[in-house]
């Protein structure tokens, strides 16, 4: 198929999933700005919330189905007639009904075995579509289930009336290579929607989502920052852009205005942003190394694989140890002061043993204090 062609819908579940991260949670106002600010930047489908979780989550979830946004609503339950009890008159869309597949979990956790699971997704799928939702099968613990009762799920829930099945690396131990293999087998077993739900206990969280997609996945699940439970799940932000600029597969979203989605996440999370954080930490488009510099100076694309402004960022010139002198030139510019290169080779002396002391870079009263020391020395050229 021609990636060029292709679009992925993105279900973003900071709401949910990004909220079991330990020690985080959202209050309703917390929640219905994130959303909002979702909705900015047109975000298709948002899972919102865990309906069984109790009256408060429920009245959270209707406040949000109340603010009428243009995305899809997604509640998430176990497959079980209590929890789905749960979802009715709620105002949302999509009710994921999660059900362990493998059979670690199958018979370690719940004491059942294959059999009744497949018996239990024929039963509760048409509870739910009689409810008025569309349905998702979660497959839990997909990664380490067995491939061909894997096809048998697909083929139950499509004929007990689901839309999707949400395929769950649940403990990250999938690589992007057998993620892709995982997922063309079931494009080619199945017509159902097929959504990857990633998690980046080794880190590959974002590399098993665009392989899931290259191997067929519709949808992608996907939190701010990777916000989620243990190591957390695919980046919201990373996915977008590696779709975008690796595979030219389009989400339909503008992440112009991410700064404040991202801003208003890591407040409500209580977890800032990391400083080299891809695409939206602080130092992300930040430099110091003198070649790199004049590299962007002559040119951007000389170092700049995403143009900052994708993002809403720009780059950031900064002093340091590995700076050069012309860089030193154009900082002393930006501060309407003009300075030669034999005056910048010492200024920079004393940048660099500033930055290896002081840890951080000179701000603006640090630079001022280097030129008066150098006061003798006049004019400006570059390096």
């Amino acid at each position: 198929m021609d990636n060029t062609e292709r679009t992925v819908v993105i279900d973003d579940t900071t709401l949910r999933d990004g909220e079991q991260s330990a020690g985080v949670a959202f209050s309703l106002s917390e929640k219905i700005a994130i959303a909002q600010q979702f909705d900015v930047l047109g975000v298709p489908e948002l899972e919102i919330g865990i309906p069984a979780m109790g009256e408060v989550e429920r009245e959270d979830i209707c406040a949000i189905a109340d603010l009428n946004l243009n995305a899809n609503l997604v509640v998430w339950c176990r497959m079980r007639d209590d929890d789905l009890a749960h979802c009715k008159n709620l105002g949302v869309d999509i009710v994921d009904l999660s059900m362990p597949v493998s059979d670690q979990h199958l018979a370690h956790k719940l004491g059942r075995d294959r059999n009744w699971a497949l018996s239990e997704i024929a039963r509760v799928v048409p509870m739910a579509l009689d409810m008025g939702l569309e349905v998702c099968v979660g497959g839990e613990d997909s990664s380490r289930a067995d491939a061909d009762f894997l096809s048998q799920v697909l083929d139950v829930a499509a004929k007990a009336g689901a839309r999707r099945f949400r395929f769950a690396d649940t403990v990250g131990v999938l690589d992007p290579f057998a993620t892709r293999t995982a997922f063309e087998r079931m494009r080619a077993d199945s017509d159902l929607e097929l959504e990857i739900h990633a998690h980046d206990d080794l880190g590959l969280a974002t590399a098993n989502t665009l392989g899931a997609i290259l191997g067929g996945a519709t949808h992608a699940n996907t939190t701010v920052h990777g916000l989620g439970e243990r190591a957390g799940n695919a980046a919201f932000e990373e996915v977008i852009m590696g779709l975008k600029h690796l595979h030219e597969i389009e989400t339909g979203i503008d992440l112009r205005n991410i700064g404040k989605l991202s801003a208003l996440v890591a407040a409500a999370s209580g977890r800032p942003v990391p400083w080299q954080k891809s695409l939206l930490g602080d130092g992300v488009f930040t430099h110091e190394a003198g070649i790199h510099v004049d590299g962007l100076l002559k040119n951007p694309l000389n170092y700049q694989g995403v143009d900052p402004a994708e993002v809403g960022r720009a780059h950031h010139i900064v002093l340091g140890k590995h700076s050069g002198t012309r860089a030193v030139c154009m900082a002393y510019e930006n501060l309407g002061l003009s300075v030669d290169r034999l005056r910048a080779s010492r200024i920079l002396d004393q940048v660099r043993s500033f930055s290896t002391a002081v840890k951080r870079a000179p701000e603006d009263v640090d630079l001022l204090r280097f030129y008066q020391a150098t006061a003798h020395d006049e004019g400006c050229g570059h390096a």
